[in-house]
């Protein structure tokens, strides 16, 4: 049985990313105490455990959109185990941050992005019905680029 737990220890959150990333043959960058402070300050998850053991952890942030003039949450991780997926695990913990943030902060979207080179999260956040928002465009300042931000 899994089970869904809300604002898990900065230590649990960061122990089921690392184990998942690594189920999965993906890199974990994040240092430990960067995450555990920014758990405390405007960043929350919800993990999934089954028989003790991280099986799912979905990471996000609450943020307004002006534009919208409605608040929304963008969720930064959201992991499955490989033995859990195609059983529901990642709408339900996707639907637990849909409630938390409706029910918190009167949010009425989530956003996410996601590898197009994985078919299987294309399909996965398809078939929910996230779609790509006209005229909307994500990009990232990083790297040297940031740094000479004047």
């Amino acid at each position: 049985m899994v089970t869904l737990l809300d604002d898990p220890a900065p230590e649990a959150v960061a122990q089921a990313l690392r184990a998942l990333a690594r189920d999965v043959g993906d890199p974990y960058r994040m240092d430990d105490a960067v995450l555990a402070r920014a758990l405390g300050r405007g960043t929350a998850a919800v993990l999934a455990e089954a028989g003790g053991a991280p099986v799912g952890v979905a990471v996000y942030v609450v943020f307004p959109s002006t534009t919208r003039g409605r608040m929304g949450a963008f969720v930064t991780d959201l992991w499955v185990a490989e033995g859990q997926r195609g059983t529901g695990l990642g709408r339900r913990l996707l639907t637990r941050v849909r409630d938390r943030v409706a029910a918190e902060w009167g949010a009425t979207f989530l956003r996410l992005n996601y590898f197009a080179d994985n078919p299987g999260a294309v399909a996965f956040y398809t078939r929910l019905g996230f779609r790509p928002m006209p005229g909307e465009t994500w990009v990232t300042l990083e790297g040297a680029a940031l740094d000479a931000l004047v």
